[in-house]
């Protein structure tokens, strides 16, 4: 059997400290070894026993998390998952996080209905075990990817694509869809576009507030512009749309015109967004005329998604193993036989700008 996932969790919350515990406990490959009120503690406990994960809160006493993250990074390596409530400040202090290396972001549990209890406890559970799977500096695989147990599929939004590839248009749609290291993974593949390049949704597995913050980080950074979807918004040349945190995105098509429609619902694949629910609406909006890429990521969202977009005539691409950081939403749609090329992350920008010359 497999070493349980030992979590350390840092919060001055004690409400928090004990719902994390308790959600962390209740799956058996997780194992909470300690809480901390603060860095300090943390540190002290860290010292007596490392752990595989931390979950580390942002706004403490003595020393905010930002902080202690960037000391942790710099000293002693160790996946950290940051732990936030909403707020649209609070969005862009995580955006640092992710800077300085913290490898996801979650929202504090939500103790209210016991729905939203459940969804955040299943985003948790998720959220850390996808860190225990994490490269890090020295790109040191914790432990192997372990089997994933599927919940709805995106049958749950929409029905399956008819058959048979839509008509070219003079327009290529790219879909993207990225999870654990994801982030950091986008943001090195836009800076390598030009401005002119093909029109482009993604969906970064991430909670509401955030998407808002990190879209605008990026469109900071690139040449191509980058927001946060809304609902009715064109899918653009030169433009990237992100798909909005706890909402589902769908790729719709008006005549030759592609643009994008914003729902709510149910977790699809353990997600909302998710990818597959963008790959399906591609396959069906789109057909060849769409190109979908899948990065770095722990579970299989994305992979059923992906292959219905290869049946529909879509060109696709995954993320390699070696430039992931998480190989597990590549390597299931690899497994599925939806892909037509695995590249690594430095040659995904250029297979876009090819593919939109081919089309």
């Amino acid at each position: 059997m497999n070493k349980k996932i030992r979590v350390l969790i840092v919060d001055d919350s004690a409400s928090i400290r004990q719902t994390l515990t308790r959600i962390l406990s209740e799956d058996d490959e997780i194992e909470v070894i300690g809480a901390a009120t603060d860095p300090f503690m943390a540190a002290r406990k860290i010292r007596d026993e490392i752990p595989d994960v931390i979950t580390l809160d942002v706004e403490m006493p003595q020393m905010d998390g930002i902080t202690f993250l960037r000391k942790l990074m710099s000293q002693h390596p160790i996946p950290v998952v940051m732990c936030s409530s909403l707020t649209e400040e609070g969005s862009q202090t995580l955006m640092q996080a992710l800077e300085a290396g913290a490898v996801d972001i979650i929202q504090k549990p939500k103790i209210g209905a016991a729905d939203q209890l459940a969804e955040s406890a299943e985003r948790v559970r998720a959220a850390v075990k996808g860190a225990a799977r994490a490269r890090l500096n020295k790109m040191r695989r914790f432990r192997p990817d372990s089997p994933i147990q599927a919940k709805l599929t995106a049958d749950a939004i929409l029905p399956p694509p008819r058959q048979g590839a839509m008509a070219k248009t003079t327009e290529m749609v790219v879909c993207v869809g990225a999870s654990t290291g994801g982030t950091e993974a986008l943001r090195e593949m836009l800076e390598a576009l030009p401005a002119n390049a093909p029109g482009m949704v993604i969906v970064q597995h991430m909670p509401e507030k955030f998407t808002a913050a990190f879209a605008q980080r990026l469109n900071g950074l690139c040449e191509v512009e980058v927001k946060e979807a809304e609902e009715g918004d064109p899918v653009l040349r030169g433009h990237v749309l992100i798909a909005p945190g706890d909402k589902h995105m769908l790729l719709e098509r008006r005549g030759a015109r592609y643009h994008v429609s914003i729902r709510t619902g149910p977790l699809v694949s353990r997600h909302r967004p998710s990818v597959d629910v963008l790959f399906r609406s591609a396959a069906r909006a789109a057909g060849s005329n769409a190109m979908g890429v899948i990065m770095t990521g722990m579970g299989d969202d994305g992979a059923r998604g992906m292959e219905e977009m290869h049946q529909a005539g879509a060109f696709t691409l995954a993320q390699d193993e070696a430039s992931s950081v998480v190989f597990g939403m590549p390597k299931e749609a690899i497994a599925r036989g939806g892909v037509d090329r695995v590249v690594s992350l430095s040659q995904i920008a250029a297979e876009i700008l090819a593919a939109d010359k081919r089309h």
